[in-house]
C-alpha cells in the first residue's frame, strides 16, 4: 500500500484584508515552515475570488504563473493545479504550458483539470459558458489533446469542440505529469475520470458523500473496462481547525469564512475525523487550515496530526 502524501491548499486571496504584497509575504511565511513536511502545494485556477463572501476587487493569484514562481522558490515541493479550468486556455496551449512547467521545475508539476463552473467569471472575461454536458465533453477532448501532445510528436486530434493538427510540444514532459481530473458529477464527470484520469479529486463534503462518489466511480470503471485501483484517489479537506484544545479549535473555526463541513478539534480528534477518508483509499490528502495567515495550525497539523494518520489500518 502506497504511503499517504500530504498537500497544502494554498490560499489564492487574503481573508484578513491584507494588501497584495502582504499576502505574498503570508504565503512565503507558511511555505518556509511547511516545506520539510508536506509533499505538495495546490493552487486554485480563477481570476477573481470564487467565494461569494469575498469582494471581487481582492488581490488574487493566477494559477500557472503562481506555480512557476513558488516552485522556483521551494524546490523541495511539488506544485499542483486544483484544478485548471479547461475553458480558460486553448487545450493545445495548456498542454504546452504544463509541459513547460514540468520541464522548468524538474518534474514537480501536478496537472489537475476540470470542466469549469464559475459562470460569473466566464461572463466577466468573455468566455463562452455552455451547459454542463458541453463543458464536460470539452473537458474530455481537452485531456485527450493534452495527453497526445505529451506523448506524440507531432500530434493531431479532431474533436467536436477542439482540434490540433501536426502540433508539437517540445520538449515533451519526462516524466509525464499525473493527469488529475477534479469533479464529482455522477453521470458524466466521473465517467470521464474512469476513462482518462491518473488521479481523481473532489473538494470538501462528508465522508458519506466521498464513499458514495467512489462507488459511482467504481461502477464507471467497470463499465469502461478500467482498473479502478489504477486511479489515485485524492481528497481536499477545505476547512481544518486544529489546536491544543477543542475549545481553541472551535474558536478558530467560528472566526473563519471557510465553514462548510469543517474538521475541528485537537490533533487526535482531527486525525480521527480524517482517518476514515484514508481508509476509503485516499492517498493524497490536501488540507486548508483555517487560522491562516497564522501558521500555528498548519505546524501543529504537520507535527501532531500527520503522524497519527496511517494507510496501513
Amino acid at each position: 500500500m502506497s504511503e499517504l502524501k500530504f498537500g497544502w491548499h494554498m490560499h489564492s486571496f487574503p481573508v484578513d484584508g491584507s494588501s497584495g504584497p502582504a499576502f505574498l509575504d503570508q504565503i512565503h511565511h507558511t511555505l518556509d515552515r511547511i516545506h520539510p513536511h508536506f509533499d505538495s502545494v495546490w493552487v486554485d485556477d480563477h481570476m477573481l475570488p470564487w467565494a461569494e463572501w469575498q469582494a471581487n476587487d481582492t488581490p488574487y493569484l493566477e494559477c500557472t504563473t503562481t506555480i512557476a514562481y513558488f516552485a522556483a522558490a521551494y524546490p523541495a515541493l511539488k506544485f499542483g493545479a486544483s484544478v485548471l479550468c479547461q475553458s480558460y486556455r486553448n487545450p493545445g496551449l495548456l498542454a504546452k504550458m504544463a509541459a513547460n512547467l514540468q520541464w522548468v521545475t524538474g518534474g514537480r508539476f501536478l496537472f489537475g483539470i476540470g470542466a469549469g463552473w464559475m459562470e460569473e467569471e466566464y461572463v466577466a472575461y468573455n468566455i463562452d459558458f455552455p451547459k454542463p454536458s458541453v463543458r464536460i465533453a470539452q473537458l474530455e477532448e481537452a485531456v485527450q489533446i493534452v495527453r497526445l501532445l505529451w506523448t506524440q510528436s507531432p500530434a493531431s486530434f479532431e474533436g467536436t469542440y477542439y482540434r490540433i493538427k501536426d502540433a508539437y510540444c517540445e520538449p515533451r514532459p519526462d516524466p509525464v505529469p499525473p493527469l488529475l481530473i477534479g469533479g464529482g458529477g455522477e453521470r458524466l464527470t466521473l465517467r470521464v475520470v474512469a476513462k482518462h484520469a491518473d488521479w481523481w479529486n473532489i473538494s470538501g463534503g462528508t465522508y458519506e458523500n466521498y464513499a458514495h462518489k467512489l462507488n459511482v466511480l467504481r461502477q464507471h470503471c467497470e463499465a469502461v473496462g478500467r482498473d479502478y485501483d489504477e486511479i489515485v484517489k485524492t481528497w481536499s479537506a477545505e476547512a481544518v481547525a486544529v489546536a491544543g484544545t477543542e475549545a481553541e479549535a472551535q474558536h478558530i473555526a467560528a472566526g473563519s469564512p471557510y465553514n462548510e463541513n469543517s474538521i475541528v478539534g485537537t490533533p487526535t480528534q482531527v486525525a480521527e475525523q480524517l482517518q476514515p477518508f484514508v481508509d476509503l483509499g485516499v492517498r493524497h490528502l490536501i488540507v486548508r487550515l483555517l487560522d491562516f495567515p497564522n501558521t500555528q495550525g498548519i505546524e501543529t497539523f504537520a507535527r501532531e496530526v500527520m503522524p497519527r494518520l496511517s494507510t496501513s489500518r
